[in-house]
């Protein structure tokens, strides 16, 4: 048998008196726990993702979110973002989380958008120096143990990169797509293809790419300016067969409002920028449907 074969092995090595080999199966671990899958009521799951940071990620998920609130979708934001978490302060939110029976948080909220963010849980000057296994552990944590309640769509804000967090989302949390955000330059593009690729390894579906901060436009003359370069982010979906959701401009009020905590669709919902972000939402649900 392969246990007396394991064990005769064994025994043949130098030095070694007497072995005893047990063959042990190794089980896969449900997903979730079943109990707190019960609880879960969440009927799409999305990832917003960068290869790189400072692509505007975040501020995206957060008018993503807003977007599909106003088609009356009742929406949440998972900030998987354990080092830099910013999504509380997008969403004009401060203090602590409450802690309800048996552990589970109270999810915050603001502009009927509900979040849990490592933000919501310790003080804002705490830097998390943790390695991959307690990172895993606070994004599992945040996800099952809040009382998120009934969803249409959970939005993961992930952090930037491919490390351990991502992994850990793509692999334990099951995900229905992942929105790719990135800035036109090279530098990011790199990154950006890196993520794909491991989300593509993870089987992921790639929902589509959106290209943020393409171009900036003067309030008084109208004249357009390519920041970072033009088109490379719509080159590479092509090139890569994903679908190239939007270029979505930068735009002074977008940054003036975010450090204020309002998300433009909320401010000015009419914006350029803001029917954009509505565009991309629109797409989202298409592609879900389209999945049933």
């Amino acid at each position: 048998s392969l246990r007396l074969n394991a064990q005769q092995i064994v025994q043949n090595i130098p030095q070694i008196k007497n072995a005893v080999v047990t063959l042990t199966e190794n089980k896969n671990k449900p997903i979730l726990d079943p109990i707190i899958e019960n609880k879960l009521k969440i009927n799409a799951l999305i990832a917003i993702a960068s290869g790189k940071g400072g692509v505007g990620k975040s501020t995206t998920a957060v008018n993503l979110a807003c977007a599909l609130k106003n088609k009356n979708k009742n929406v949440a934001i998972l900030d998987a973002d354990i080092y830099g978490p910013s999504i509380p302060k997008l969403l004009q939110l401060s203090g602590k989380a409450e802690i309800l029976e048996k552990k589970i948080l109270k999810p915050m909220e603001n502009y009927g958008i509900k979040i849990m963010s490592m933000a919501s849980l310790v003080d804002d000057n705490v830097a998390m120096i943790w390695r991959g296994p307690m990172v895993q552990s606070a994004i599992m944590h945040m996800f099952q143990n809040v009382s998120w309640g009934q969803l249409d769509f959970l939005l993961i804000d992930m952090p930037p990169g491919t490390g351990d967090a991502h992994l850990t989302v793509a692999q334990k949390i099951p995900l229905s797509g992942v929105v790719i955000v990135s800035t036109p330059q090279d530098l990011a593009l790199i990154d950006v293809k890196r993520a794909i690729n491991m989300y593509q390894k993870m089987k992921v579906p790639i929902i589509g790419i959106i290209e943020n901060m393409s171009y900036f436009v003067t309030s008084d003359t109208g004249k357009r300016y390519d920041l970072f370069g033009n088109g490379g982010v719509r080159a590479e979906a092509e090139k890569m067969g994903i679908p190239f959701l939007e270029s979505i401009p930068f735009d002074m009020d977008v940054r003036i409002l975010s450090d204020l905590g309002i998300p433009i669709i909320i401010d000015n919902p009419n914006s350029v920028v803001s029917k954009m972000y509505q565009k991309i939402s629109d797409r989202i649900q298409e592609y879900l449907l389209s999945k049933t």
